[in-house]
């Protein structure tokens, strides 16, 4: 069964690769490998980096990522890449913001336009939990279990939280985005809800690994 989940991945990274449905992003899609896990990351899009590199969380936002993921874990990042699949709510990169500072957020049509292809990776892989990362993952994810994009991350970030997503319930873990430009995980009550956040993923991901 695992195989056959492998090969279907494969195919939809295909479509992936093949879509250009949106213009107003830079580069092609970005994913990561066709594997079978329990376990899904879901992010906000690439990076600049990520879009040269190929690999979801390629440069410092996946540094601090998977250093939270190591603390909760044990895990390291080779090992962490061949045991959960990475997805995101839009899968190229959109580009530096405006304002100079960080990369632009998804808009709302690159989000829906790449909503078909998050759906046939959670149909296909049916994960048990969902890891989402950031603000705008964390929006797109819970949506379906009635929380409000306004709803602040203090709110969420150190909870479980059962949603109905494309049609599959599960468990969602939301995680505060890793980037250099949010402080938000560095102070409180960001620190304390990111530390409760890494002793649930502790519990309920690592023994999925």
């Amino acid at each position: 069964m695992s195989r056959e989940t492998e090969r279907r991945l494969e195919k939809l990274h295909q479509q992936l690769r093949a879509c250009r449905l949106c213009k107003t992003v830079e580069g092609h899609a970005v994913h990561g490998p066709a594997i079978a896990s329990k376990v899904m990351i879901i992010g906000q899009a690439p990076g600049v980096h990520e879009g040269m590199l190929g690999r979801p969380f390629a440069h410092t936002a996946g540094r601090t990522l998977f250093k939270w993921l190591f603390e909760a874990t044990g895990a390291s990042e080779d090992e962490l890449r061949s045991l959960i699949y990475f997805s995101a709510v839009a899968r190229c990169f959109p580009g530096k913001s405006p304002s100079g500072k960080g990369d632009r957020a998804p808009n709302a049509a690159e989000i829906a336009n790449c909503s078909r292809h998050l759906r046939e990776e959670i149909l296909t892989v049916r994960p048990k939990v969902i890891l989402a990362v950031g603000k705008v993952a964390i929006s797109e994810v819970l949506a379906a279990a009635g929380v409000k994009k306004t709803t602040p991350l203090e709110s969420l970030v150190g909870r479980k939280i059962r949603v109905r997503f494309h049609g599959h319930d599960v468990d969602v873990i939301p995680l505060p985005h890793p980037s250099g430009v949010s402080r938000w995980p560095q102070v409180e009550p960001g620190k304390s809800k990111l530390r409760a956040a890494l002793r649930l993923i502790r519990r309920e991901v690592a023994p999925l690994l």
